[in-house]
């Protein structure tokens, strides 16, 4: 493999990982919320099923993005410490807002906020990996 094969395969990962993450992650999040079947405070368990704005996590998308982004690059280059980083500002960042104990939906922002990440790591360690044994086969 030539490394200007590589490099588009690079590429082509990244750009995957970031967008392809708008389309994979959203599901697993609507499992969440349809398995819930009692009405809380801020609608029906239908409203959160058809992705109605609950004003849980606002930003996560951008946040997730980035997240992906930086993940798939991470892996492909052999970089855990980044993987490490990313997974501990993001934490650090969403922890007043997962914290927040006055806030009805607590739990269901918790439980969103772990499984949207879990998804998105996944997603994006797996588009790295491919990403490097591209650039590794471009090296021998």
């Amino acid at each position: 493999m030539t490394m200007e094969t590589a490099v588009l395969i690079f590429l082509l990962a990244v750009v995957t990982s970031a967008g392809l993450g708008a389309w994979v992650i959203p599901p697993f999040l609507n499992l969440l919320s349809s398995s819930r079947r009692e009405p809380t405070s801020e609608g029906t368990p239908d409203d959160h099923a058809s992705g109605g704005n609950t004003g849980l996590l606002l930003g996560g998308l951008w946040v997730g993005v980035l997240e992906r982004i930086i993940v798939t690059v991470a892996v492909a280059l052999d970089e855990p410490t980044a993987v490490a980083i990313v997974v501990a500002v993001k934490g650090l960042g969403r922890y007043p807002e997962l914290r927040d104990t006055s806030s009805p939906n607590r739990a269901e922002a918790s439980e969103r906020f772990i499984v949207g990440t879990l998804a998105s790591l996944a997603l994006a360690a797996s588009l790295g990996y491919v990403a490097r044994i591209a650039l590794a086969s471009a090296g021998q």
